[in-house]
């Protein structure tokens, strides 16, 4: 019958979905938070960290800001990781402690290491988080949501929803699935990787590949954002950083490249309802 959903269709799901939380512990616990030679984590490779991006990439971790009430007791960061960057301390500098949950021990003790005493640490999934009703004060989680399943995505945003107390502020920075920008910078990256004699780069089939070099995402589109979580909850949709990593390699040179993306964050903060829904990672505040 149409619209009817076999019981064997749930638990196929059901272990779809813990198989790929499983392989995202592994892969955090055994490579991504693991520092290399260079004194970065293996899962900053995701990041632009040449000179030439910096002070672009520094303003837009700092908008994260812009989505949190900036005191109050306690701040949830879902899906920690170790805190990597220097601008993710700030993002709790108002709040008395800041509890980091993570899938991945790794990431804990990590962030254990670079917040001590200023945080509490939790083994938990994003969505199903161990905690009372209105226990936070704020909320972050940054690009730890796209590791879920599509499917549990609203369940994520309800229990950050859940656990916020009321007239305060979650602030969580996701990917879009192909946005217009990217979509509009492929075939010039195609042509730029034939005129430099490199391969098209392919797709990772990641489940299926016995030593992936990343880890399962699955990210959203704001059509859907809106649609499944705005329909359910407040949020707003603000820019975080419209140029993704990809954008940032293959565009942004060290001439010039410094001018260009200044201009490019002013963009950003003149027509923020366009470069957030069409660049590619989308700052989204819950308000409750």
């Amino acid at each position: 019958m149409l619209g009817t959903t076999r019981p064997t269709d749930f638990r196929e799901k059901k272990i779809m979905t813990n198989e790929t939380k499983q392989k995202v512990r592994e892969f955090y616990d055994e490579i991504g938070w693991q520092q290399e030679d260079d004194g970065h984590y293996q899962n900053a490779r995701y990041e632009d960290l040449r000179p030439v991006s910096r002070e672009y990439i520094h303003k837009t971790r700092l908008r994260v800001m812009n989505g949190l009430i900036k005191t109050g007791r306690f701040i949830l960061d879902a899906g920690s990781g170790p805190v990597q960057y220097e601008e993710y301390l700030t993002y709790s500098s108002g709040y008395e402690k800041r509890i980091c949950l993570d899938i991945s021990i790794q990431a804990l003790r990590e962030a254990r290491n670079r917040i001590g005493e200023h945080g509490l640490f939790v083994v938990g999934d994003l969505a199903n988080l161990p905690f009372k009703k209105e226990s936070f004060d704020g909320a972050v989680s940054m690009h730890a949501i796209h590791h879920l399943a599509l499917t549990e995505h609203p369940r994520a945003y309800s229990e950050i929803q859940r656990v916020l107390a009321s007239g305060r502020t979650a602030a969580i920075v996701n990917g879009w699935h192909e946005p217009l920008l990217m979509r509009m910078a492929e075939p010039l990256i195609g042509l730029m990787r034939k005129l430099s004699g490199r391969a098209e780069k392919k797709k990772k089939e990641w489940l299926n590949e016995e030593d992936p070099a990343g880890t399962f995402v699955q990210k959203m589109t704001p059509e859907w954002l809106k649609k499944e979580i705005g329909s359910k909850m407040t949020i707003e949709i603000k820019p975080w950083r419209s140029m993704s990593t990809r954008i940032l390699r293959w565009f942004v040179r060290p001439f010039g490249g410094k001018l260009f993306l200044k201009f490019v964050f002013w963009l950003e903060g003149v027509f923020p309802k366009f470069f957030a829904e069409n660049g590619q990672y989308p700052l989204i505040v819950i308000k409750k």
